[in-house]
């Protein structure tokens, strides 16, 4: 199965954000990865519309939206105007998740669904068939750096186990490193967000291939 790399802009400099929109993706990864946060789901506020609307503008890569965010159903149509290709929200959120579904769908948009660490697995039965992505957190959403929690790896095999056949992409994200992505991708992962480990990186290129591949950098 192939890895993708969806690369977290949240760990890029942002001071030189265009710089390392295109090193990453000279380095190849597959899209860009944006994490939205607003306080009061995760309590961290990061970037919103207008920052992917000056990357979306400016890039062709696919634009992988997380909402954590309270209420994403009210916020969806502006990000799919400023640029969204996939937009994954919470379950956890408090919004009836098939109508934030209908609503992503309904502006042309790629649909998932993410679970926090403490979600159970089971959470993504009724959507299995509504979305095109299922998003596994493996660090407590907020902060990016943090470090892998091995113990979702059954929660990977489990969510791999019940996708079966459909045409639905597993995305991990936190903490992942060419030891991490092993796992992951060993539990069925085929989506990783990494951030950290590529934008801190000396070398983007070997990096970005150390996951791709399985090497190590």
């Amino acid at each position: 199965m192939k890895r993708r790399i969806s690369a977290s802009i949240l760990n890029a400099d942002l001071l030189r954000l265009g710089e390392e929109v295109q090193r990453a993706k000279q380095a190849g990864v597959d899209m860009l990865h944006f994490d939205v946060m607003d306080g009061c789901f995760v309590p961290n506020i990061s970037f919103g519309m207008p920052v992917l609307k000056a990357v979306s503008d400016n890039s062709d890569l696919f634009m992988d939206v997380h909402l954590m965010i309270q209420n994403p159903l009210r916020y969806v149509p502006d990000f799919v105007r400023d640029g969204a290709d996939g937009i994954t929200f919470h379950l956890e959120c408090g919004d009836d998740s098939f109508q934030t579904i209908e609503k992503i769908h309904g502006l042309g948009c790629k649909a998932g669904i993410s679970l926090k660490p403490a979600t159970p697995a089971r959470a993504v039965l009724p959507f299995l068939d509504e979305v095109e992505n299922i998003l596994i957190m493996t660090v407590e959403p907020g902060f990016g750096g943090q470090s892998y929690l091995h113990e979702m790896n059954e929660k990977i095999r489990a969510v791999r186990e019940m996708i079966g056949r459909r045409n639905c992409t597993l995305e991990v994200d936190g903490g992942i490193n060419p030891d991490t992505i092993q796992e992951a991708a060993a539990a069925g992962a085929d989506l990783f967000v990494a951030g950290s480990y590529l934008f801190r990186s000396e070398d983007i290129h070997a990096a970005v291939r150390s996951l791709a591949e399985g090497g190590s950098h």
